[in-house]
């Protein structure tokens, strides 16, 4: 997204490299879009807290606290220094009245953001690691289809580095699971992508994986 000097001087804020922006589950009353530098939103789960996701500019985090008044369900980390757009429930309403176009595009950001939030939380609850790469898989063929792509047969634009962010797990582990598939005539690994044979098989195998979790 465009963000012209006169938005940077009003709704600007700079932290520098480790300021905490925001911690997990303290009262929220603002939402960020990223104009330069990386965030780190990370998670407590279980007694160890885990990076959920880098975000890079372009991208928004913390709306949670616009549009359901909820606490924040995650940390967010300035690595590096971060200048960002910070808006709070007064100024996002004249922001919305004097820019429209930036308010459609903050709300199509919204939309996508909470999809992709809640979609990464769902693979972060499996406890299995080779359902959590399956579902990563699956979560990439969604968004295709949501682009008209049907077909068993997909290719996946990752590396292996990429599976491990999204599953929350290590590249080593992720290696080593889709190699597992690859061994099974699943998948076929290449340099700079995954060739999915059947994502049907995949969506199969996560959902036995839920339904043993909701019957423990």
């Amino acid at each position: 997204m465009d963000i012209n000097s006169s938005l940077l001087k009003r709704f600007g804020k700079t932290f520098h490299d480790g300021d905490i922006i925001f911690c997990e589950y303290e009262p929220g009353d603002a939402f960020y879009l990223i104009h330069s530098g990386q965030v780190q939103i990370m998670k407590i789960m279980g007694d160890i807290e885990k990076t959920i996701d880098v975000l890079e500019p372009g991208e928004i985090f913390g709306e949670m606290a616009i549009l359901e008044e909820a606490p924040r369900s995650a940390s967010a980390i300035a690595m590096g220094k971060v200048v960002a757009l910070a808006f709070n429930r007064a100024n996002f309403t004249i922001l919305m009245q004097g820019n429209p176009q930036i308010a459609l595009k903050l709300l199509k950001l919204f939309t996508k953001r909470i999809y992709d939030q809640k979609r990464r939380f769902m693979i972060l609850t499996l406890d299995d690691v080779e359902a959590k790469v399956a579902d990563v898989f699956l979560m990439l063929a969604e968004k295709r289809m949501m682009l008209g792509e049907e077909s068993e047969t997909i290719q996946i634009d990752l590396t292996i580095d990429d599976i491990a962010h999204w599953a929350g797990i290590t590249p080593d582990k992720s290696r080593k699971v889709v190699e597992h598939f690859a061994r099974q005539n699943r998948l076929e690994i290449y340099s700079d992508n995954i060739k999915i044979k059947n994502i049907n098989d995949f969506q199969r195998y996560v959902a036995s994986k839920r339904k043993q979790l909701e019957s423990e």
